[in-house]
Formats: structure tokens, C-alpha cells, sequence
């Protein structure tokens, strides 16, 4: 699925972390970081390998090259936000699945209120998606709520990977082109596509439009 906005922060610099002495608070703060940050080398190495891609392979669907790919598999190399948005949408999995901490709630089950809802990130532009379904690794599906601004579109290049992806227009109108074909959504309209095929959407109207979007999720 497409998404999202990503909340910025600015991490100080090493000499200032040096500059004082952090509290107990401070310096359990900065010991989640560094293992959230020393998590995302193994977590893309798994991940390929579950896809069963080499450095090269990779390096290709993500623009991003296999030297730079095996420094942060390694832990040779903290990779940027641009760096891992890219990865991130090679593997078909969203930023947020890098740097969460692991979740040890193993219940078959998710309930989510609206106040509950979390972005959903995406290197797309004039996207919001609110998350309500539960965490990768522990559900297949993935649903959000979608806004897309006018003129917001997934870009010229059509998209492919695996799975699948159910659209389904709250309000406004939407085009989504699948496999050589042009589909456009009003409210009340659904579209449901194999991800396999050439895809891509677009907002050419001057409103926002909101959805409620599907993914499956492959293993």
C-alpha cells in the first residue's frame, strides 16, 4: 500500500550527548535508539533473504546500491530516511516495520479506536494513510484509512510486487490504473487488483479523496 506521513525529529549530535551526563531517563532513552538503530541491518537481511533476492537484485528494485545495501545489513552503515523509504518499498514493507521496537503482544487479535490510528509510511507524496489494522509479522492484511490530496499521484513508473490491494472511495474520485487499464473510482466504487500487474493511482481532481485501502501482505 501506498503512504504517509513520517514524524521528524531532530536526534542531537554525539558531542552534544557528551556534552552532560544524561539521568537514568535520558540514558535509557539513548539505549532503546541504539537498539532500534542496530536492529534494522538483521531485519533487512532477513527480509531478503525471505524473498529470496541477492544484494544485486535488491540493489536494482530499490535504486539503491548493493555496496550500500551489504554496509547495512552489517551494521557498517546507518542508512538515511531516503535510503530506507526506498528499501522499505522493495520489500514491500513500511518504514515503521525498520525502526519499531519488537512487539511482545502475541494476541491473534487488534483492536483499534480512531484516536489509535498510526501513520502509515510511505515515500509517496500528498498521502496520508491511518493504520487501523494490527502489526506486520503478526497479520497478513494491512488497512488504512486513505486521504489523497489533489493532484497526488504514485508516480509515472507503474508499481509491481507481490499480493494484493482492495480500494474501496469514501468520498471523491480516484483513477487507478492496473495492467494496461484505467479504472475510475467514485464514492461508494471498489477496485480489488493483484499487485503483480503494472499498477499506479492518481488524484486528478482538484479534492481530496478518502478511502478505506487494503493490502494482503506476503510472507
Amino acid at each position: 500500500m501506498a503512504s504517509r506521513k513520517s514524524v521528524r525529529s531532530t536526534p542531537a549530535e554525539p558531542d552534544e550527548l557528551a556534552a552532560e551526563a544524561p539521568d537514568d531517563g535520558a540514558g535509557s532513552a539513548a539505549s532503546g535508539l541504539e537498539e532500534i538503530v542496530s536492529s534494522i541491518g538483521p531485519k533487512l537481511r532477513e527480509l531478503r533473504a525471505q524473498r529470496g533476492l541477492s544484494l544485486q537484485q535488491l540493489a536494482e528494485r530499490s535504486d539503491v546500491s548493493a555496496a550500500a545495501i551489504h554496509k547495512i545489513e552489517r551494521n557498517g552503515m546507518v542508512p538515511t530516511i531516503t535510503t530506507l523509504l526506498k528499501l522499505a518499498g522493495a520489500l514491500n514493507r513500511p518504514v515503521s516495520y525498520f525502526v519499531e521496537e519488537d512487539q511482545l503482544d502475541n494476541r491473534p487479535v487488534a483492536f483499534t479506536t480512531p484516536s489509535s490510528r498510526r501513520n502509515v509510511y510511505t515515500s509517496h507524496q500528498g498521502i496520508d494513510l491511518a493504520g487501523f489494522s494490527g502489526p506486520y509479522g503478526r497479520f497478513f492484511l494491512a488497512g488504512a484509512v486513505a486521504t489523497v490530496e489533489s493532484s497526488a499521484n504514485s508516480g509515472k513508473k507503474p508499481m509491481e510486487h507481490p499480493g494484493e490491494e482492495l480500494v474501496l472511495v469514501l468520498d471523491g474520485q480516484f483513477e487507478i490504473d492496473v495492467d494496461g487499464e484505467t479504472y475510475r473510482l467514485g464514492e461508494g466504487d471498489s477496485l480489488h487488483w493483484r499487485t503483480d500487474r503494472p499498477h499506479r493511482w492518481r488524484n486528478d481532481t482538484s479534492k481530496p479523496v478518502r478511502a478505506v485501502w487494503l493490502a494482503l501482505r506476503p510472507l
